[in-house]
């Protein structure tokens, strides 16, 4: 499956020719870093508690998302996830995909940090002046399609602590691939304090507002 990032993507998976990769509101890098659990208020104490008492409410998956897992004294899962590790041919994988894309909520979503839902360091955030609402879907306010030829000139951040190390490791990792990265806000839906389900739509009854997020997958949906 492997194979080099600029050849074209001829790998199969199980068979099938990998088309669309789509994440919403996914944790890619975790949720050990600052604001990565936004309910947590960016307070270092309760993140460091949070990450020392996950396992305690999430079980195995906490430990995973605050990346304390070393199971037979290997480096963190989603750490390993972000290249291919002995059998496990994950970036290998994840790359075989013609498109792979991260929709992201910008604000209220008190589960998933923006950045982390965008594979983003802070500084690559969109600006709040470059974010536009489209008519059709009027929740998406960002579009960023990362050019194949981008993806070896990323700017580097200075790191200082292993939280960032791990990050910024991640960070790495991940765009060794390009990424299309799609921007929501729900900041003037009525749905906004449950942003992190609506994205989802995970009911429509309560979640209604995130059909043009929907819609917008499948408009764009690669066939």
């Amino acid at each position: 499956m492997a194979q080099g990032i600029g050849q074209p993507h001829e790998a199969k998976i199980a068979g099938l020719k990998p088309m669309n990769f789509i994440t919403f509101a996914t944790p890619h890098l975790g949720s050990r870093g600052h604001n990565q659990l936004p309910f947590l208020c960016g307070l270092p104490f309760l993140e460091r508690r949070a990450s020392q008492t996950a396992h305690l409410v999430a079980g195995r998956s906490g430990k995973h998302l605050f990346l304390t897992d070393n199971d037979d004294g290997k480096p963190p899962l989603l750490l390993r996830m972000v290249n291919d590790s002995e059998d496990l041919k994950f970036i290998s994988a994840l790359r075989a995909f013609k498109r792979r894309v991260a929709y992201a909520n910008a604000n209220y979503d008190h589960m998933v940090g923006w950045r982390t839902s965008s594979i983003r360091r802070q500084h690559e955030l969109p600006k709040s002046n470059l974010l536009v609402t489209d008519e059709r879907y009027p929740h998406i306010v960002y579009v960023d399609r990362e050019p194949m030829n981008n993806i070896h000139n990323k700017d580097s951040l200075a790191v200082g602590d292993q939280q960032t190390d791990l990050e910024e490791e991640m960070i790495r990792g991940l765009t060794q691939v390009p990424w299309e990265r799609v921007d929501v806000s729900f900041h003037k839906s009525r749905q906004r304090y449950i942003a992190h389900n609506t994205i989802q739509v995970k009911s429509y009854w309560l979640n209604s507002d995130g059909a043009d997020v929907v819609f917008h997958m499948i408009d764009n949906f690669l066939l």
